[in-house]
């Protein structure tokens, strides 16, 4: 089975790429930029990946970023992510990335994108791996500074593949940023955001109704409300789930509690996906693997799971089909 998983053609839709920075590059990268870490090691770095909750991740996850200084920089970032995807069978990732995380560093918006845009052509052309890029909005900071930086990305519009809401979701809910995701939308931009993780399930039903978001990121509490499942499933709407990052995060205490089991019941679409596999205990590769061990999943189980994640993905008609017909070899 393992070898199986390998080779499935797999479609990650739900990646932080400042949450690939593994402990060995982030020590290099802070050697590199003169940047004082308040870890003495590797392995302290490590260790301290024991999370209480989101909010006490998010305080990691920030500190760990302050290494990030240069288009050279995101582009290691990057690269370093796609190479270990690669070889764990990704064939596409579309990775949010958080540009108000930089922006309060002083780290301006053409830095990221330089850096990330030479990694994504770097990486289509010497691994075959295509990517889509997602600028998401924090929710835990206002929304005028969102409008800002959508307004500042004016020259990047037809680079990005659409624009997302992430980070602490207790308390800012979706429809603080109606405006923001409008204003997208004008600009033929598409929405998704992470609902339902913390949150309550009327995040998923305000990300729904009042972002018009194509893609709901978490999404598991939505089994607390059926009419909410019922609406998900006739209107095919996709859940990107994160096994190991719930687990990490204590949405849920084991990964055999995990509610992946009752959404495919439901007759809900569902992906696999990593979400900050350098926090969470690994990428793709790992949560597949998670997820056959605790729910004894066969291929049959996978391959719809990847090819649900094929379908939604940000990728234009021909790279579908090419990995649809790479899928079917599969089964």
């Amino acid at each position: 089975m393992r070898d199986f998983l390998r080779r499935l053609p797999k479609a990650e839709l739900h990646l932080h790429i400042e949450g690939s920075l593994e402990p060995e590059l982030m020590f290099a990268l802070a050697e590199r930029n003169g940047v004082a870490l308040p870890f003495g090691s590797v392995e302290e770095a490590r260790a301290a990946y024991d999370f209480r909750d989101l909010q006490s991740f998010l305080d990691l996850y920030y500190r760990g970023m302050s290494v990030l200084r240069t288009a050279e920089d995101f582009h290691d970032l990057a690269m370093d992510y796609f190479r270990r995807a690669h070889a764990e069978g990704v064939v596409h990732v579309e990775m949010h990335f958080d540009p108000q995380a930089h922006r309060v560093r002083g780290i301006e918006l053409p830095v990221v994108m330089e850096g990330l845009s030479l990694a994504r052509r770097e990486a289509e052309r010497e691994l075959g791996l295509t990517s889509a890029l997602i600028m998401a909005f924090l929710r835990d900071r206002d929304a005028e500074e969102a409008m800002a930086v959508l307004e500042e990305a004016a020259p990047y519009w037809e680079m990005l593949d659409a624009v997302g809401l992430d980070s602490a979701e207790r308390g800012n809910p979706p429809e603080k940023f109606v405006e923001v995701f409008e204003r997208a939308a004008r600009l033929g931009i598409p929405r998704v955001a992470h609902a339902g993780e913390e949150g309550p399930p009327d995040y998923i039903r305000q990300a729904l109704d009042r972002l018009d978001v194509c893609r709901i990121d978490h999404g598991v509490r939505c089994l607390e409300d059926p009419d909410l499942v019922a609406r998900l499933r006739d209107e095919g709407v996709v859940l990107t789930v994160c096994p190991l990052s719930n687990v990490r995060l204590k949405v849920v205490e084991r990964i055999e509690e995990h509610p992946l089991p009752r959404l495919l019941e439901a007759g809900l679409r569902v992906t696999l996906n990593s979400d900050d596999p350098a926090y969470f205990g690994g990428g793709m590769l790992a949560n597949f693997e998670a997820c056959q061990r605790a729910f004894g999943w066969d291929e049959a189980t996978f391959i719809q799971l990847a090819g649900t994640a094929i379908e939604a993905a940000f990728i234009s008609d021909a790279r579908r089909t090419e990995l649809r017909h790479r899928l079917a070899a599969c089964s």
